[in-house]
């Protein structure tokens, strides 16, 4: 017996004895032990939410601190000639506004009433005209809501990215990318905030989950953010994916189809970035296949397939839109027969549809379908290539 091991069993006997001692006389020792598993299980909970709480606040700090130093480079870079004007009436309590809403906090000593804030900040950038960055629009971001925070820094960080890249603002904010792992904690965070509703999603949606994806497809879009969010988050993003996709095919109640739309829009969504479009296109393969084994066994919907078959068709219009935009993008994520779902439905397209087309007409004529455009991009793959 090793060092450890002996160890391990000293300790087991000296807690049985330690609990045999000072147990109360009217418990057994069963209950005593009980008792005490119950009582460290609820420490433990309680410093776990202390924890996860303490891990949200810093986070949210590395955030503001993030914004507020790009914020501070473009002030410090700002130039008359290419100012960002924002797109709502000029005054001094939507400077005021602007500051918070970027990041740039004030301390409780620092703060102000808006007219002196005003003047100072205007005063401080004479004779440069004050920059103005853009106000993002939150309709479904709430206090209440713990995600709001890391959405709203998302799309603060997002708009700042997209405007000195069209050279509204003329700054280089690649010098902060050794401070992007804020970003991708940040994605985590919000990932985990939308897999966790998708899971049980409750109808009507509130419009924060459609600006969620929303964001997330847009940073993923971005080829400096997109490297240092896939490389935390894509284990996450793929449970993401799987998470909707699950939503569409086990939805069972009346209404679902309402629900089915807004998912279904969703994967849409993430598969309109093409580094996301070929994972979401084999998955989505994977199930249609798997479902056409099913249907060649059988002549006609049985009752325990009936949903099923009805939750397919969502699965349908998703492909078809993914895979029209992957023809007009000239097949940018790079899909091909080399995929294994792809040349499994390719392989058996014909016999398939010849097959089923008697007992599942409809079912056939959306494979008939999927079948020409999967052939349209490899047409457009072929005819690219050197």
């Amino acid at each position: 017996m090793d060092d450890q091991a002996w160890y391990l069993r000293t300790s087991k006997l000296a807690l049985a004895v330690a609990i045999i001692r000072s147990k109360p006389a009217d418990k057994s020792s069963r209950e005593y032990t009980e008792h005490l598993a119950k009582v460290v299980s609820e420490q433990e909970s309680t410093w776990r939410s202390k924890v996860e709480a303490l891990e949200t606040e810093v986070l949210q700090l590395r955030q503001k601190l993030l914004l507020s130093r790009m914020c501070s480079g473009l002030l410090e870079t700002g130039d008359p000639s290419s100012q960002f004007q924002a797109q709502e009436p000029s005054s001094s309590e939507n400077t005021l506004n602007l500051l918070e809403d970027s990041g740039c906090d004030l301390s409780n000593e620092q703060r102000s009433e808006p007219s002196e804030m005003s003047q100072n900040f205007v005063e401080s950038c004479t004779p440069t005209p004050p920059l103005r960055l853009p106000i993002v629009r939150r309709h479904g971001a709430t206090v209440e809501n713990p995600l709001s925070s890391h959405m709203q820094f998302l799309q603060h960080l997002l708009e700042l990215k997209n405007l000195t890249e069209s050279g509204s603002l003329k700054t280089d904010l690649s010098h902060f990318e050794n401070d992007f792992s804020t970003v991708s904690h940040s994605v985590c965070r919000l990932l985990d905030g939308l897999i966790t509703f998708y899971r049980k999603p409750k109808f009507p949606f509130s419009s924060f989950w459609t600006e969620a994806v929303d964001t997330l497809a847009g940073l993923i879009s971005d080829c400096n953010l997109s490297n240092h969010i896939l490389k935390k988050c894509s284990k996450k993003l793929e449970e993401f994916e799987k998470t909707l996709l699950q939503v569409i095919l086990r939805s069972n109640h009346i209404n679902r189809f309402q629900v089915q739309h807004h998912v279904s829009q969703s994967l849409v969504t993430l598969g309109s970035c093409s580094l996301l479009r070929k994972s979401i296109i084999s998955q989505l393969l994977s199930e249609v296949n798997s479902f056409t084994d099913i249907l060649g066994t059988i002549n006609q919907v049985q009752a325990s397939y009936v949903t099923h078959y009805e939750n397919i068709f969502s699965l349908f219009w998703v492909l078809e839109q993914l895979l029209q935009k992957e023809t007009k993008e000239g097949n940018t994520s790079g899909i091909g027969p080399e995929d294994q779902e792809i040349q499994k439905f390719l392989q058996k397209h014909d016999e398939t549809i010849f097959q089923l087309s008697d007992a599942f007409p409809l079912f056939t004529f959306y494979l008939w379908r999927l079948g020409i455009l999967l052939n349209s991009v490899e047409t457009v793959e072929n005819n690219s290539s050197p």
